[in-house]
């Protein structure tokens, strides 16, 4: 069964995530910041309950958290514990409900940290506070029923043979709450798939493909042979990125991602696997649903 997956906000539906800064948080005294940041993550757990609802209503097989769900969570000066909020049992019961919808209606989560979250850096103080990150997005996967938590690869510092030591050495350590949900995507400046497969091999950890990416950054290989590499990573259902490039291939810089997705960049060996395909598509909800109709038609 193919999963088509819908990556953090919306384009029209009227479901928001709130978000806030450090900066702001810090303005504030301590209880009015408790109160203000329980608001906050009460209000986004039940925006998550509504874009659940959305996808099952939808035919939409997946949903990619944002991982400010629970803002500047592990900051140093104004990070918190959810249960020492002002009803923080409240909110993580409303995860909880969450994840039990999810696995009811058959809709895949998931986590994609932003790109700060660097695990083969040589500061050791980058790792961690990349590690810390992971912990905090493997707590609530647990609650949401969410089994990816994905990364990149990160720098390769001037030597990347090394900084991809550092990371098979990093992963290696983890604790096993994150460990059994990460993956690592490869990406268009710096790691190829074929760079991250022997990582994966070293570690147990599945590849995300992103086909954009390798598009972008090519390494030899096709799209049938990485495919199939990929899967083999996997123990349980791949899950792969597509995008279009907003200007078209050939015509200027592939990288910018176009608000809705080509049909052609969808590879036809994707076609009846047993896969998730993320959508990053600027037009969100309508390049999965448009996408969802163009493959349909496709037959």
């Amino acid at each position: 069964m193919l999963r088509l997956g819908l990556c953090c906000i919306f384009r029209k539906a009227p479901i928001k995530f709130r978000r806030t800064t450090a900066s702001y948080l810090l303005s504030l005294s301590g209880s009015v910041r408790a109160a203000h940041l329980a608001s906050i993550c009460l209000h986004n757990a039940d925006a998550l309950y509504l874009a659940l609802n959305y996808c099952a209503d939808n035919g939409i097989g997946a949903f990619r958290i944002n991982s400010q769900i629970l803002p500047v969570k592990t900051h140093p000066d104004v990070g918190y514990d959810l249960h020492e909020l002002p009803e923080g049992d409240r909110i993580i019961a409303r995860f909880e409900q969450c994840g039990r919808f999810s696995l009811e209606h058959g809709i895949r989560t998931s986590f994609h940290p932003d790109q700060f979250l660097v695990l083969s850096s040589p500061d050791a103080g980058v790792v961690r506070r990349s590690v810390a990150d992971l912990e905090y997005h493997a707590q609530v996967a647990e609650w949401v029923a969410a089994d990816v938590i994905n990364i990149h690869g990160g720098g390769a510092y001037g030597d990347k043979v090394t900084a991809l030591k550092r990371l098979v050495s990093v992963v290696n350590r983890l604790s096993p709450e994150v460990k059994s949900r990460l993956t690592l995507e490869n990406d268009d400046r710096v790691y190829t798939p074929s760079d991250l497969l022997p990582v994966c091999t070293a570690t147990g950890l599945p590849l995300v493909y992103d086909i954009h990416h390798h598009r972008c950054l090519p390494d030899g290989k096709s799209v049938e042979d990485i495919t199939k590499a990929a899967m083999s990573t996997w123990r349980r259902e791949p899950l792969f990125h597509l995008s279009s490039p907003l200007n078209g291939w050939g015509t200027g810089p592939c990288r910018p991602h176009h608000d809705f997705i080509d049909p052609a960049d969808f590879p036809d060996c994707w076609r009846g696997l047993d896969l998730t395909v993320d959508v990053e598509a600027k037009a969100k909800e309508l390049a999965v649903l448009k996408l969802k109709t163009d493959l349909a038609g496709r037959g």
